[in-house]
């Protein structure tokens, strides 16, 4: 037995004869992936800041490099396309993580 304590679901599962691995399958695994969902969403955003570095030094051809290369024009047009591309990403990848909210715990339901 693990020094861990189950959660209260996963010891009831376990007292009504259920194998370990369909307790952990069921309920514990499905309990644990809405925070890693949580923070998937939220290193969408961190790829993409990190990515205007990483192209600027290795010399990558990207949104960041193209990015750095309109705020050294000036270009400001660019510059907000290349935002507002950035942010409907993150958008997009945050509308996501709480759509699959619903799907992972049926507790959580959209109207």
């Amino acid at each position: 037995m693990s020094a861990l304590r189950a959660p209260k679901g996963c010891m009831t599962a376990r007292a009504k004869g259920l194998h370990g691995r369909v307790v952990l399958l069921r309920h514990a695994f499905k309990n644990s992936l809405l925070p890693v969902v949580t923070v998937m969403a939220i290193q969408i955003a961190d790829l993409l800041s990190g990515a205007v570095i990483t192209e600027s030094v290795f010399g990558i051809p990207g949104i960041g490099r193209v990015s750095v290369g309109a705020i050294q024009r000036r270009d400001f047009p660019l510059l907000m396309g290349t935002v507002i591309m950035t942010v409907f990403l993150v958008v997009i990848g945050n509308l996501v993580a709480d759509l699959s909210y619903a799907y992972l715990d049926p507790r959580i339901r959209y109207e």
